[in-house]
């Protein structure tokens, strides 16, 4: 017996049990309810429409048993290598695909309870806010439709399971765009609360990052693309993805300003190697983005032939890799230095050129080109401390080297998924 379960304009095939348990997770009745109002970020009428009931932070007896987990249920958790999915194979009756099903079935529950355990301990008057609350409970019903997933049998079970991952990623991608505008509005309520907003804004982003990785891996493991596995591209060469994207960022500038500083790159500009695009299609164009953006402010009634470039250096070695970026863009004061990693803060609000704004054409154009994997950035201060987040996560890091009154140095250095050291778990 089989229903259909529409979402979204996706027509999901499953059994009457699969259904039943989705429909019923939407409509289930309105128990250990709370109420609740606050006035962090929200306007009086806002206010008046949020006087209403909201998922129980509390008694959320599954989500408290999945948090208290080190790992799954047959063991520790496993965290897996990208070697380790790179090389696992394929097989012709597709039990790699099934696996990899049971494997995300049992342990992304777990990894969001955990999240959803560290949205409990904001200060109450942040978690109160409108746009963090709705992030919370959006992370409580993902729970419940993961865990609630009856236990993956056959390709059948699994084309089900896949066609709801579809559906969350689709729902979370604007986490990070949600999360930046919520935090900005409580920044007031945070004094000298750097490491707690930073501590819980690495792990929240990163855990997404992790999460959103393994389940568009998952997807892709049913897609046959040249020179993939899955996620990862067996071949990727820096210097197509860097002029993809510079040629993007300088049409931006451009279309805006008339005018746009050359990039150059150098260096190992023909390196290949397999590596996972997902996180660099982020970080790419927001140092990109940053730096282009200090070039034109720094040279405002320059014509473009005479803006100084932006130099692009790609190192590359047998342990890992490195992008250096360097501007002439005035680089940033002694003042500002210590901030610049700091979430919220964004140097947008100082700009000469309001159109940068979070409401000018260079955010809006990259607010299409970041959707699948962040969202407008520009204005809330995310795009750095996010990035130097991604990076330590994925076993490298950010620096930053600021020449006051000449540029900065930008150095994104990341280890390689296949290479003899230890690489990053996903």
């Amino acid at each position: 017996m089989s229903s259909v379960l529409t979402r979204r304009g996706l027509a999901v095939q499953g059994s009457a049990k699969r259904f039943n348990l989705v429909a019923n997770y939407s409509s289930r009745p309105n128990r250990n309810r709370l109420e609740y109002s606050n006035d962090c970020g929200a306007s009086a009428s806002q206010q008046r429409e949020r006087s209403q009931t909201v998922t129980s932070y509390y008694n959320q007896s599954a989500i408290d048993a999945a948090a208290a987990k080190v790992g799954m249920e047959d063991g520790p958790s496993v965290r897996l290598t990208p070697a380790t999915i790179m090389y696992a194979g394929r097989s012709n009756d597709h039990s790699h695909i099934l696996k990899s099903a049971q494997y995300l079935h049992k342990e992304l529950p777990v990894r969001i309870a955990h999240r959803i355990a560290g949205f409990r301990k904001l200060p109450f008057i942040v978690g109160c806010n409108p746009t963090i609350l709705s992030v919370h409970e959006m992370y409580i019903r993902a729970f419940h439709i993961l865990n609630d997933f009856p236990n993956i049998q056959d390709m059948k079970d699994e084309a089900a399971f896949s066609e709801i991952l579809k559906g969350l990623l689709e729902d979370f991608s604007q986490v990070v765009t949600q999360l930046a505008e919520g935090f900005k509005a409580c920044r007031k309520h945070l004094p000298q609360q750097d490491d707690l907003v930073r501590l819980f804004l690495d792990r929240t982003l990163t855990s997404r990052l992790g999460i959103r990785m393994l389940a568009t891996h998952h997807l892709a493991l049913s897609e046959d693309k040249p020179d993939h596995v899955g996620i990862i591209n067996r071949h990727l060469r820096l210097q197509d993805m860097i002029e993809r994207w510079a040629d993007f960022v300088i049409r931006l500038a451009q279309n805006k300003y008339g005018k746009a500083p050359r990039i150059k790159l150098s260096g190992h500009i023909n390196a290949t190697f397999p590596y996972i695009q997902l996180p660099l299609d982020y970080m790419i164009p927001e140092l990109l983005k940053n730096a282009v953006r200090a070039t034109l402010e720094a040279h405002v009634n320059v014509s473009e032939s005479e803006l100084p470039p932006i130099q692009i250096t790609i190192a590359n070695n047998d342990i890992d890799f490195i992008i250096r970026l360097s501007d002439r863009g005035g680089g940033i004061s002694h003042q500002l230095m210590p901030k610049i990693m700091q979430y919220t803060f964004s140097t947008a609000e100082l700009s000469t050129e309001i159109g940068m704004g979070q409401n000018g054409l260079f955010s809006n154009m990259l607010d299409v080109a970041n959707s699948t994997t962040s969202g407008p950035m520009h204005g809330y201060g995310f795009g750095l401390p996010t990035s130097r987040a991604y990076a330590d996560y994925l076993g490298g890091g950010l620096t930053i080297q600021s020449l006051q009154g000449i540029g900065t140095d930008v150095y994104l250095r990341l280890k390689h998924i296949d290479s003899k050291s230890e690489s990053f778990r996903i």
